[in-house]
């Protein structure tokens, strides 16, 4: 009996997923998944509420992972001191290891990421993204504010513009999400796309030498 519970959870999980991935969660159909499923929908309301319920299960742990990791990874930021958030943002620094080495997670979870990021229109996972937007903009005010602290006059950026280019640098990311490519490229495009953003931001913001500048002001400061 267990062994046909499990085996009939599968069947609509997997059969969910093939909807979900060519319809997109609005378009796709209940119909269309109990049937492929080999179960009735009377069946089906034995394990979940809704549509939406069941496309909450194929996406939420991995969603709360990615989101989590990236919170953790701002939190460890945020407690270096100023001259070594610098190096972590540059190129090869923390920053770009902990971008590169999610891809292996994101890998591994593939189908349900897709899902996350190029299906989820219509449940409360439409505004992933843009949440995660919103938390690198206060997280890059922080920054600002922290290099402004420490007596370095720093280029703000125009608000508008800030949102762009942070919603510019995640779509990049998850581009490796929408298409097929092997995780070996996924690693040297995130690799990549991270470079790219360090050396725009740098230029922006006139950051290029800060971190030297501050390391060699903090030695002398140690001196006195």
């Amino acid at each position: 009996m267990e062994k046909d519970h499990v085996s009939t959870l599968e069947r609509i999980k997997t059969a969910a997923i093939g909807e979900f991935s060519v319809k997109g969660y609005k378009s796709a159909s209940l119909r269309n998944i109990v049937n492929k499923a080999g179960v009735t929908t009377g069946a089906f309301y034995g394990y979940y509420k809704s549509k939406e319920e069941l496309f909450d299960v194929l996406v939420s742990e991995e969603a709360e992972y990615f989101k989590n990791e990236y919170f953790s990874c701002l939190r460890r930021f945020k407690k270096l001191p100023i001259a070594e958030q610098v190096k972590a943002i540059d190129v090869n620094g923390t920053v770009n290891k902990w971008m590169v080495n999610i891809v292996d997670y994101i890998y591994n979870h593939k189908a349900a990421y897709k899902l996350l990021i190029c299906k989820a229109e219509g449940t409360r996972f439409e505004d992933y993204v843009n949440n995660l937007v919103e938390h690198e903009v206060r997280a890059n005010h922080e920054f600002i504010a922290a290099m402004e602290k420490e007596g370095k006059i720093i280029e703000h950026v125009e608000p508008n513009l800030e949102h762009i280019l942070i919603s510019g640098m995640f779509s990049a990311f998850f581009e490796i999400v929408a298409h097929d490519y092997s995780r070996k490229d996924a690693k040297d495009y995130v690799n990549k796309i991270h470079n790219f953003n360090v050396a725009g931001w740098a230029q922006i913001m006139k950051l290029e030498g800060i971190g030297k500048k501050l390391n060699k002001q903090k030695k002398e400061n140690e001196k006195l």
